[in-house]
């Protein structure tokens, strides 16, 4: 590893403990989600930035992290990149279903590099929420459909394995085999 993904985990690892942040429904440290998203964008064409920027890239919806720390520590273009996949709305903007839509309008004018990112990460949380909370799946994964729409610049096989996972997903929910 790097010296720039290395210093990406262990700035994300402390980030995350440092709220006490542990992983929904397993309680695992919560790094093993990132750990998972860069091992995903490892899979597939990709440059060091985007590594650490999958390692960083719930440190500003999730932790005390600002921008201005996370460019000073990783420079312009990971602090960008985590920019660019980190939720903009917040509660205030609204119901869930207008916060998420905002969401969406942002990561579309993301770059291909921060898309393929956004893609791993879909793909990592769509593993766990479907495999631990059926229920709020059916909605989560109505959400990702939406999403994935706007991620067609990022890594192709992502999308791929992606819109595979979700039809997956949403036939077993609806029981029915795909």
């Amino acid at each position: 590893m790097s010296d720039l993904v290395t210093h990406a985990r262990l700035f994300a690892t402390a980030a995350h403990a440092a709220v006490g942040q542990l992983r929904k429904y397993t309680n695992e440290p919560y790094i093993v989600h990132p750990v998972e998203v860069m091992t995903i964008v490892r899979s597939v064409p990709h440059d060091e930035n985007m590594l650490a920027a999958a390692l960083l890239h719930d440190v500003l919806e999730d932790t005390a992290v600002t921008g201005d720390l996370l460019t000073h520590e990783f420079g312009d273009d990971v602090a960008a990149l985590v920019r660019q996949v980190t939720d903009v709305s917040r509660p205030e903007d609204g119901n869930r279903r207008l916060r998420k839509e905002m969401d969406r309008q942002h990561v579309s004018r993301a770059s291909p590099r921060a898309k393929t990112i956004k893609l791993a990460d879909l793909i990592s949380n769509s593993r766990t929420i479907v495999e631990y909370d059926p229920g709020f799946a059916r909605i989560y994964m109505k959400e990702k459909e939406a999403l994935l729409a706007v991620l067609h610049e990022g890594d192709a096989e992502l999308h791929g394995q992606a819109h595979a996972l979700l039809a997956r997903a949403t036939a077993a929910l609806e029981g029915r085999a795909v």
